[in-house]
């Protein structure tokens, strides 16, 4: 048996050497990850370790822990994210529960779940920021104009939990309802049979065979709160987390900045989430997958009751409400003369975005290309990767996917920051490829990394779905792996490969929190201008900005679901 297991990898090694074309795909995804994904962090953790002659090697981080700056934002950080964390999956598990368990008639509740867990996918991170600043700022309209507060404080803790509990609960509505779906539903009728109440069986059933799912979903949450950038810097105030703190730190924002401590700072908090993302990834997930394995046997009798699906219908239709009126509270700005003092309707500030020559329109262009840019090389690339990990066996397979995947635990800032020092002065300061700072090319590969993880889970999923006899018998027709990926692979996973395109192509164009540390002032980014008008208050240049941009977006996944279904549709016909 060890004779026949030893043979079979001489012969797939032997297969692998002869192939030239899988031996450049390898080689050649191996020096770009290597390139911008680990060297930029080995760069940055570097940095960190910098010091004067005659200090401490861990001087910046000697320094760090002494900041109170340092040490308030990492309390802030970890208050924030455990706070919005919990709030968003106790509230996700709740939209989860009514779209599962419940008999909704309604088609205009149904609707407002669509949009509800469509609309923060495809805005920028800050959009509801500005949003609670027109609504709960000093010149709010509820504040101000309804209840005649005139000195509100949204800003700080209060802002900060509640728009990213709004923002964030979306994703662990997506992520648990798949789970409650598939939760047997004989399981909880026979303990319904044995004369427990519909309580019992949740407190006893459901929730037990939940409680992995909630914990990945927290953990979820917990790192995309502690990586957020874009909104604590909008609506934070007075309060930093440490994505913040070391934007601040990095450009001079305190006395004591300095590039050594705000790398020191990255470190902290690129630990941070990097431990949570490896407690989430190879212990929550797994053991999610393993709780609830395949689909339930039968379809699910819904609950009828009135005293249970009332209460629960009110709150959710409460929540998602709030949510859409928060968005069409950007639209509205865009139309008023002065949000807050003067609610007379305009249109100046839509023709200050398309007056001609304007900013308006080569912000949308540039960030349009770019965006456009990475997501075919993030669509193209993730497949690639997806091919090789799940369809070819050879030395360093599994790093490959590891490394493809951990971009996902990088913070914006910290990635940004790993940027500059790892490209500013060349790699390894030797001038090589010092010419990607501060150009659109670097945009378009900090897009790729962070759009990556996503799609080669995507792709990899794809493939496990596919037999893989498929594309052997191509081999044994003589085709190599260039042509079976292109005419073979490709073709088949195709609907994977047009959502990885339309995630990646959303993501970047709404990024921020890296994007703006290595933006260059001659290239005009939409989100970037949001953020910088927003902060001079002039809401309703940022609101036409916002506006567009998530119409857009909202267009732009809908015309792209519509194509990948017609491609379904069709590939469906190819094999029938």
């Amino acid at each position: 048996m060890a004779a026949r297991s030893r043979q079979g990898k001489e012969l797939e090694n032997k297969k692998l050497t002869s192939d030239s074309v899988l031996m450049i795909a390898i080689v050649g995804i191996s020096v770009l990850l290597i390139l911008f994904v680990i060297y930029p962090m080995v760069m940055l953790i570097g940095e960190s370790f910098e010091v004067a002659e005659g200090q401490s090697l861990f001087q910046n981080y000697i320094n760090v822990l002494n900041m109170s700056t340092f040490k308030k934002a990492l309390k802030n950080t970890i208050i924030i994210g455990l706070v919005s964390s919990t709030l968003s999956t106790i509230i996700g598990f709740l939209f989860g529960y009514v779209d599962a368990y419940l008999n909704v008639k309604s088609r205009l509740y149904k609707a407002m779940f669509s949009v509800v867990s469509t609309l923060p996918v495809v805005s920028p991170p800050f959009v509801l920021s500005l949003s609670a600043l027109m609504l709960f700022g000093n010149a709010g309209l509820i504040t101000r104009h309804i209840f005649g507060i005139l000195d509100s404080n949204i800003k700080g803790y209060p802002g900060i939990i509640l728009v990213q509990t709004m923002t964030y609960f979306p994703v662990c509505y997506l992520m648990i309802k798949g789970l409650l779906r598939n939760i047997d539903p004989s399981l909880e009728e026979a303990t319904r049979n044995m004369g427990a109440t519909r309580w019992q069986v949740f407190k006893t059933v459901t929730l037990p065979l939940m409680l992995p799912g909630l914990g990945n979903a927290f953990l979820v949450t917990f790192l995309e709160s502690c990586s957020d950038f874009a909104n604590p810097i909008m609506i934070g105030g007075n309060v930093d987390t440490l994505a913040t703190a070391i934007y601040l730190q990095y450009t001079g924002g305190f006395s004591t900045g300095s590039a050594g401590n705000a790398a020191a700072m990255a470190v902290f908090l690129l630990s941070l989430t990097l431990v949570f993302f490896l407690v989430q990834k190879y212990v929550f997930e797994a053991r999610s997958v393993a709780t609830l394995t395949g689909k339930a046997s039968r379809a699910r009798i819904k609950i009828e009751d009135r005293h249970i699906r009332l209460p629960l219908m009110t709150i959710t239709a409460f929540i998602g409400t709030f949510v859409i009126s928060m968005y069409l509270c950007v639209l509205y700005g865009s139309v008023e003369t002065v949000w807050g003092y003067n609610y007379k309707p305009t249109l100046k500030w839509w023709a200050f975005l398309f007056k001609r020559g304007g900013e308006g329109l080569k912000a949308f262009g540039n960030s349009f290309e770019l965006a456009l840019i990475a997501a075919v090389i993030t669509s193209f690339f993730s497949m690639l990767i997806a091919y090789l990990v799940a369809r070819r066996r050879f030395p360093g397979r599994h790093a490959i996917e590891f490394v493809s995947m951990i971009a996902m635990a990088f913070p914006g800032t910290v990635l940004g920051v790993a940027y500059i020092r790892g490209f500013v002065t060349g790699v390894f300061h030797t001038g090589f490829l010092q010419g990607l700072y501060g150009s659109a090319a670097i945009l378009v590969i900090v897009f790729v990394i962070r759009s990556l993880p996503v799609g080669v889970r995507s792709g990899i999923a794809a493939l496990n779905q596919i037999d893989k006899s498929i594309e052997e018998s191509a081999y044994d027709m003589g085709a190599d792996s260039a042509k079976v990926f292109t005419t073979v692979t490709l073709p088949l996973i195709k609907d994977s490969f047009f959502s990885g395109l339309v995630t990646a192509f959303v993501r970047s164009i709404t990024s921020i929190s890296a994007v703006i540390l290595l933006v260059n002032p001659r290239i005009l980014f939409i989100t970037v201008r949001i953020n910088a008008y927003a902060d001079n208050g002039n809401f309703g240049v940022a609101c036409v900005y916002a506006t567009l941009l998530v119409v857009f977006a909202y267009l732009t996944i809908t015309i792209m679901n519509l194509i990948v279904n017609r491609l379904s549709v069709d590939v469906r016909r190819e094999f029938d």
